[in-house]
């Protein structure tokens, strides 16, 4: 692959994505090939076959000017295509299907999060160079340290006040903007933010938040209003606790539009039979509303509600960006990237720990409710 990329490297630019462009490519129709073409039944395609077994170690001898390479591609292309003939005769191709689309997905599950997350839990036990048993020390550290108990609690502030706020009034938007003129403007105005990074919408924010002393003009929004009705700026991001809430506005402010999305296509989908039985039953909109509409899109609040929750727990950019987890604002994703800078890889790995600890009732809560759906239906 290095040498592949040296290759490239001394072509021009235009060349340079030209080349690449063309070996994605061939990358891509090398494995459509194994995974539809070459299980199809047929003398055309077993002449394609018995092609490729002859080209693939052909390439491979060019590119790497190895005999031993082409001989074992000839060896694994040889018998994968052998298998693939002998499932496509069967007629039982599909198998081969399911198992090529399905590898790659797993190999990059395993890889990329299951080793990963073994590795990150057996750290956790490890001191900071990882070549000692310390047993629970690092949990320890976390709940003894007032910094570290400051940390979980923010978190679980963040994540009790953003996902609640952010569902009721997304939920509001879906209700008061439904079928009302001007309804798709009203829900991108609503969605907007969603389309922001958590980076993008903090720097916002915290423009939102700027100070000045009163003797200067304000170029912050907050504090110019504040100082419009004759109060005092204030540096809003520097008070705890309640730099916390302001920066969980933040959040709320961007997945208020993810909420209304899911939930406005929930009430959409409300029979209408059960609305006009409810009216004729005398109720009013605000009975009709709870008794009839909230238990129908209970699924949908549920997944808003869950997700918004998992959101809050591993936030990190908005605290890292506007006040870097300093003045007791920090949680712990933060600490965790700040215990790793500072070669702490144990500690880091703990409060690693603890957020997944803390993730899993949700994720399986979550589960649990997509179960019980599927039974009723």
């Amino acid at each position: 692959m290095t040498a592949f990329f040296t290759w490239v490297g001394a072509f021009p630019p235009v060349v340079q994505a030209i080349l690449v462009v063309v070996a994605f490519l061939a990358v891509v129709g090398l494995i459509l090939f194994f995974i539809d073409i070459a299980p199809r039944p047929g003398k055309i395609y077993n002449w394609i076959r018995l092609a490729m077994c002859v080209l693939i170690p052909v390439v491979l001898f060019v590119a790497f000017n190895s005999a031993w390479w082409a001989a074992a591609a000839a060896a694994v292309v040889g018998a994968i295509l052998f298998l693939l003939d002998y499932r496509a005769r069967q007629g039982k191709g599909y198998l081969i299907q399911l198992i090529a689309f399905l590898t790659p997905a797993a190999l990059l599950l395993l890889i990329g999060l299951i080793i990963p997350s073994i590795q990150t839990f057996v750290a956790a036990f490890m001191n900071s160079s990882g070549k000692e048993f310390i047993g629970f020390d690092n949990f320890v550290w976390v709940f003894t340290q007032p910094d570290g108990i400051r940390t979980v609690a923010n978190t679980i502030v963040w994540v009790l006040i953003a996902p609640a706020v952010s569902t009721a009034v997304g939920l509001a938007y879906a209700v008061f903007i439904d079928k009302t003129r001007g309804e798709k403007i009203y829900k991108v105005l609503v969605f907007m933010p969603m389309a922001i990074s958590f980076v993008g919408a903090s720097i916002i924010w915290k423009f939102v938040y700027e100070y000045r002393a009163a003797e200067f003009q304000q170029i912050g929004l907050l504090n110019q209003i504040v100082v419009w009705f004759g109060g005092e700026p204030q540096q809003w991001l520097l008070v705890a606790p309640w730099n916390t809430l302001f920066l969980i506005v933040v959040l709320i402010w961007v997945q208020t539009g993810f909420a209304m999305v899911i939930l406005s296509a929930a009430i959409k989908g409300v029979p209408t039979e059960q609305l006009e039985a409810a009216e004729l039953d005398g109720t009013n909109a605000w009975q009709s509303f709870w008794n009839v509409t909230v238990p129908a899109i209970r699924p949908a609040i549920i997944v808003v509600l869950t997700t918004i929750s998992i959101a809050s727990l591993k936030v990190f950019d908005i605290v890292r960006t506007m006040t870097g987890g300093n003045f007791d604002t920090s949680v712990i994703a933060n600490e965790m990237y700040t215990q790793f800078t500072k070669f702490e890889a144990g500690r880091s790995a703990a409060f690693a720990v603890i957020l997944f600890v803390l993730v899993l009732p949700i994720v399986i809560y979550n589960a649990r409710q997509i179960r019980l759906q599927k039974e009723i239906r």
